[in-house]
């Protein structure tokens, strides 16, 4: 395994046990690609994989000749207006106006490891032996500038991370208007692109559509990732489904305005390009200066759409989440926010602490107006010290009181974001993002602080960081709640306002990194009004994230269902909430709020003391089995196995490493009358063994009369191969006339099924 370069031939082979990825060097000292995919043998030569020939009105690059035309050639990282007409990886704008580059080979490194990427989130190694990385230099004599293109191939992932790198080696100043993390020329269309798109509270819906020549994609320009689309999308081939055929994935690091692009041409060559959005993006770069792409991620499956998201989520739970809180299970939590809104005091939260503890909840969160002269939306956000109007004790008693009653204490910011109203605003006016002598646009009545310049940055830092030592605080919720409009920067000249938009996301990975660094024990979750910065680049920072604004339960199916085609379950926020729901209005029963939220980080979101005693009995045993299982929910394989978007029935299913547990989720969301007898095939268990299968029903009288037994009579025993094969029998009571004490099945519906193989 690793990485192999053949001199005679020029080419390297990138490979691991799973899949192999090559490239040439081309005649021209540019990089061809000629393969992505799974494993072959290494041979010495694979010449036969470029290929060429003459095709009238086509432009070629040496006189006399007529095969050699980018444009018809695949390429590593493309450039336009030399033969290739295609979109380009990158430009560069130079002095003299022109865009034309020549950035031919010079040498290479092959080492084990992974470097890190300057001020920038990124997949790592935990040692040289987990991966291999190649380093291929180009360097562009005309203009003196060097560029490096970075592969890291991991030893037992289908993945492969990439990167580029600029470095001006010359004089004069360039203008670099489009710098993607990876291009990949593909030899076909024959693929269906897969991407997650949706908005507020409906995030991450899946989306499928045929390649055609032309182009399709998926973007934001509004600052962040965004609710609307989210940097990711996969190809696969049209007879893959979630379990066998071909597929391909494609994700970015990066947290801010991002392109994912795929160009067919008119001779079905299929042209992938991701990273930042090139609309409204300009870096200059100075003498001796570099610039850094972010990591895009591509990975391969020969298992369907479910191999492609499980690569990402071993990859991104244990290899791009970081810290003390990466293999630990995660604190079931009480947050107060749809409980009390603003409208609490010190009293009432520790009311509502007290109630949790009893029911066996770890954290105690604190959202949104603790600050300032917040009790509303208009005023406070950047004044972030305690309103002892509400809390006369501060953050710092208020936390000591909670971890008095066995709990640990949370908190929630909002560090890039400022009110009008707030002490913070009325002293540095201009440390807003706006543009000059016009008007500025608000979101929820507030503007996005200026976080490309370093002192409005090490203010929020010196803020927060006080709040963290002078209190006992053990988990962040870092919320977003606007994109950013009229993109200016005061502190930058004119020629540096196209950079306004890359220096923010830099600057809001600085504090990250500062306030991880002054206090690695804390949990951060990150949020941005739910979905809308769900994104690897946050992972790396905050191992979980704040899945969506919307806590129906049935909503929350499809959200979190298509959040996994390549986020980890550990990395889904996920609460039980209030009925009525606050947001769609519907009324889930509580065991079926909780069989949706078990599969992510855990919690609620309610007011526990408006409770009944029969409603506190089931929140008891939903968390003793949060509990027994998070370890297996957090660290299990993950199956899709039945989708939202396709039936009215969904399913998935989470397995132990060692195939010797495995908890199964079985939503109905509308009840059917005479409706057929069902099974569902299982995947990811050893067909050798024999397994018990113990239901959870959301609506049986036992659950109506709160109680969720786990060893109830409903107990059977099946093999793997039966259970693989045939399936799991899910025939629900509207299969027949419900008897009078028979259990009965209702809208909303759901089961859990707790799979355990039996010892022999």
């Amino acid at each position: 395994m690793g990485i192999i370069f053949n001199e005679k031939s020029r080419e390297f082979h990138l490979f691991n046990n799973n899949i192999s990825y090559i490239i040439k060097i081309l005649k021209n000292n540019q990089l061809g690609q000629l393969y992505f995919g799974r494993k072959i043998h290494q041979k010495e030569n694979y010449d036969y994989l470029f290929e060429y020939a003459y095709r009238p009105m086509s432009a070629y690059m040496y006189e006399g000749e007529y095969e050699f035309s980018l444009e018809h050639i695949k390429q590593e990282y493309p450039s336009y207006g030399t033969t290739d007409f295609k979109y380009p990886a990158y430009e560069i704008i130079q002095n003299n106006g022109s865009r034309i580059t020549n950035f031919e080979y010079i040498e290479h490194k092959i080492y084990g490891g992974k470097p890190k990427l300057k001020g920038l989130p990124a997949t790592y190694t935990e040692s040289d032996a987990e991966a291999d990385t190649l380093e291929i230099k180009l360097y562009d004599k005309e203009i003196d500038v060097e560029l490096v293109l970075n592969y890291t191939i991991f030893n037992n992932e289908s993945a492969i991370a990439r990167s580029c790198r600029f470095t001006n080696k010359g004089k004069e100043s360039l203008e670099l208007t489009n710098a993607m993390s990876m291009c990949l020329d593909l030899p076909d269309c024959n693929y269906e692109m897969i991407q997650l798109s949706g908005a507020w509270a409906r995030e991450r819906e899946v989306r499928h559509r045929k390649l055609e020549q032309g182009i399709q994609a998926i973007n934001s320009t509004r600052g962040n990732s965004g609710h609307n689309h989210n940097p990711f999308i996969a190809l696969k081939r049209p007879n893959a489904d979630e379990f066998q055929g071909e597929a391909l994935g494609f994700s970015l690091i990066y947290s801010g305005n991002f392109l994912a692009q795929i160009e067919v041409d008119t001779h079905d060559v299929s042209r992938v390009l991701m990273g930042i959005n090139p609309f409204g993006f300009t870096w200059n770069l100075g003498e001796n200066e570099e610039f850094q792409t972010p990591e895009a991620v591509i990975v391969y499956s020969d298992k369907g759409v479910n191999g492609v998201s499980q690569t990402y989520h071993k990859l991104y739970r244990t290899r791009l989440a970081r810290g003390q809180w990466r293999d630990k299970v995660r604190p079931i939590l009480i947050n107060n926010w749809e409980a009390t809104y603003f409208d609490f005091t010190e009293d009432i939260l520790l009311e509502i602490a007290r109630t949790a503890k009893d029911d066996g909840i770890e954290l105690f969160v604190l959202d949104d107006g603790w600050f300032g002269a917040r009790s509303g939306e208009t005023s406070g956000l950047g004044d972030w010290y305690a309103n002892t109007d509400r809390l006369p004790n501060g953050i710092s008693g208020l936390s000591r009181k909670i971890e008095e009653l066995g709990m640990k204490f949370g908190l929630w910011f909002e560090l890039e974001m400022v009110n009008k109203d707030s002490e913070l605003y009325r002293n540095h006016p201009d440390w807003i993002i706006k543009t000059p002598n016009r008007s500025s646009s608000h979101g929820r009545n507030q503007y996005v602080l200026d976080f490309s310049r370093n002192e409005v940055v090490d203010y929020i830092f010196e803020m927060v960081d006080k709040n963290l030592s002078e209190s006992s605080i053990s988990y962040i919720k870092w919320d977003m709640n606007r994109c950013i409009t009229e993109c200016y920067s005061a502190a930058l000249p004119s020629y540096k306002q196209g950079e306004v938009f890359h220096r923010y996301i830099l600057g809001v990975y600085d504090l990250y990194e500062r306030l991880i660094n002054k206090h690695p024990y804390i949990l951060f979750e990150s949020c941005a009004s739910g979905g809308g910065r769900f994104d690897p680049g946050m992972l790396y920072y905050a191992p979980q994230c704040w899945t969506s604004d919307d806590s129906d339960a049935i909503e929350r199916i499809k959200i979190q269902y298509g959040t996994s085609y390549v986020y980890p379950i550990s990395s889904m926020g996920a609460h039980v909430s209030i009925t009525p729901n606050h947001q769609l209005f519907r009324n889930a029963s509580l065991e079926t709020r909780g069989n949706v939220a078990y599969f992510g980080a855990f919690g609620y979101e309610l007011d526990l003391t408006k409770l009944t005693k029969e409603e506190h009995e089931i929140i008891k045993k939903q968390v003793k089995f949060v509990k027994e299982y998070r370890e297996l929910i957090q660290k299990g394989t993950f199956f899709r196995l039945q989708s939202p978007f396709e039936s009215n029935i969904s399913a998935w299913m989470v397995v132990s490493e060692d195939e010797k547990e495995a908890i199964v989720a079985y939503f109905k969301v509308l009840n059917d009358v005479n409706c057929p007898f069902r099974r569902m095939k299982l995947y990811g268990l050893n067909e050798n063994l024999l397994y018990s299968v113990k239901e959870i029903s959301s609506s049986s009288k036992e659950s109506r009369n709160s109680d969720i037994n786990i060893n109830s009579d409903k107990f059977n025993s099946y093999y793997g191969s039966e259970l693989m094969n045939l399936g799991l029998i899910t025939t629900d009571p509207s299969a027949g006339q419900v008897l009078d004490d028979g259990e009965t099945c209702t809208d909303y519906w759901s089961k859990i099924y707790v799979i355990r193989a039996k010892e022999k």
